[in-house]
């Protein structure tokens, strides 16, 4: 069974679960949030950018520096977790951006997912844009490149998420909002210090063996069959592989969210496949997407990038 539905544009978040409506609460365990016991529409009805990444140390770092870009009041170094009272995810709020951790994989993104998208419907957002930022392998482009994805695709390079429900497989469509990632592309001249590409992700459910690497626990292939595959994948126009863009894409799809991925590329996997860069490059690397979102929210904000003090760049991150 194959389940495909377009982006609404300006519209509302979409569920597609008929079982809701006959819930007198609807409580979102993970999040620790709930419709009887918040109000929603209050705190998030406004909420016009979600921005998740795996790390919670990451994306605390994403919402200071967000607030500094957006010109809020305060340092931003005293932000509150709203999901202070689970130790599962993280939530932080700057204006009309949020900031949301989703861990490691397809079923710590798929929970957080199901829960963020009930909380943007029970709260009525609307025209929302939703972008996943972070860290992957690149594929035949320098370490550091960022890697605006137009596809998601499996291990077998083709556009679908493929889940098991109650037994049988449905397929959904991975692609992601064209127009979105040309836009964001067009946003990148704002910080050209980096490169930025547009190609396709490859989501794989392992970082070892599902990523063709030599040095996991278990391997049970050549490195002459690992190259091989890297490079049918590249020629298939995969640029880098992480573990969540099918998941992701197919579920703000479904749910009529405009939607893209942006990561980093922290070496190229067609030259190995340990990360041997040292820590404080990576951490630069690591700000990349972050830097380029920024400016695209700026942008659709009307905003001008804050002043930077002589003597400092425009973040801290940890």
């Amino acid at each position: 069974m194959t389940e495909t539905t377009g982006y609404s544009g300006g519209g509302p978040v979409l569920i597609k679960n008929p079982h809701l409506d006959s819930m007198e609460e609807d409580i979102l365990y993970h999040l620790d949030l709930g419709t009887r016991t918040h109000n929603l529409p209050a705190m998030f009805g406004d909420i016009k950018f979600v921005c998740v990444g795996g790390s919670p140390n990451r994306m605390k770092a994403f919402a200071q520096f967000m607030h500094k870009e957006l010109g809020l009041e305060g340092s931003g170094e005293d932000l509150a977790d709203i999901c202070a009272g689970t130790d599962r995810y993280a939530m932080y709020r700057m204006g009309p951006v949020l900031s949301i951790s989703h861990g490691m994989g397809i079923p710590s993104i798929s929970i957080m997912l199901h829960e963020l998208i009930k909380l943007l419907h029970h709260a009525k957002c609307r025209d929302v844009t939703i972008i996943r930022i972070g860290t992957s392998g690149g594929l035949g482009i320098e370490a550091g490149s960022v890697v605006i994805t137009d596809t998601a695709v499996d291990a077998s390079f083709q556009p679908r998420f493929e889940q098991v429900v109650l037994g049988d497989v449905v397929v959904r469509s991975t692609d992601l909002d064209r127009n979105l990632a040309e836009e964001l592309l067009a946003c990148s001249k704002e910080v050209p210090d980096f490169p930025t590409l547009i190609g396709h992700t490859m989501c794989t459910y392992d970082f070892y063996e599902g990523q063709g690497r030599l040095d996991g626990a278990l391997c049970s292939f050549s490195s002459e069959k690992k190259l091989e595959y890297l490079k049918r994948a590249h020629e298939a126009g995969v640029r880098n592989i992480e573990m969540e863009s099918t998941a992701f894409a197919a579920m703000c799809r479904l749910c009529g969210l405009r939607a893209a991925v942006v990561c980093v590329a922290l070496l190229d996997r067609l030259e190995g496949d340990q990360i041997r860069a040292p820590r404080e490059v990576l951490r630069e690397y690591q700000q990349r997407p972050q830097r380029l979102i920024a400016a695209f929210i700026r942008r659709r904000l009307g905003l001008r990038p804050p002043p930077v003090t002589e003597g400092t760049t425009a973040w801290h991150g940890p």
